[in-house]
């Protein structure tokens, strides 16, 4: 069958890729972020990993542009902020995985942050998207480090995250609104 133009139904699906198909979490937590900074809710940024330029130069337009760098030093978690008076601060994770969460996606010292953070009363927590599911949680780090401590795996399983965790659904202006279950768990209302 021929469309018009002769654009061959066989070529319509040549050049259609679904690499990052949808927004990834990063996005959908910079996007609810940022809708909690515009409306006066919370104040909660993409911590920057720290970097140690090597090499730059400056391209045509007269901007500066990085050849070589280093990290500095680990990053901690992803996220931090304050919310009703209470320092948040989370990590956020996507896999691949069905089955659960793979531990080799977190370092130990991420896990010594949380650590850290949970010894101060602070509000920490992990954030997991399984993409192939197209599922996101909120898991406690407390119910995370639980795990980790206990459970001498090299995966979260899939059924503990949905034991432990709560789902988190996607809406329209607050992305992923997590704050809602933040109130929630630690009764913020």
């Amino acid at each position: 069958m021929n469309y018009p133009n002769g654009i061959k139904k066989d070529n319509i699906n040549k050049n259609i890729t679904y690499k990052n198909r949808g927004m990834n979490l990063e996005n959908d937590l910079n996007i609810t972020n940022n809708y909690y900074i515009e409306n006066n809710i919370a104040f909660i940024y993409k911590k920057p990993t720290p970097i140690q330029v090597v090499k730059a130069s400056y391209n045509e337009s007269g901007n500066r542009v990085i050849k070589e760098a280093y990290y500095k030093e680990p990053s901690t978690t992803d996220y931090n902020g304050i919310y009703k008076g209470y320092y948040i601060d989370f990590e956020a994770k996507e896999t691949k995985n069905k089955q659960g969460f793979p531990l080799n996606n977190i370092h130990p010292h991420q896990i010594k942050h949380l650590r850290n953070i949970l010894s101060q009363q602070g509000i920490c927590f992990l954030i997991i998207r399984f993409t192939s599911l197209n599922e996101t949680y909120l898991i406690k780090a407390d119910d995370f480090i639980f795990f980790i401590d206990n459970k001498k795996k090299s995966i979260m399983g899939l059924d503990y995250i949905k034991e432990k965790g709560y789902i988190i659904k996607e809406k329209l202006l607050k992305r992923l609104d997590y704050l809602e279950i933040v109130d929630k768990i630690w009764r913020l209302l």
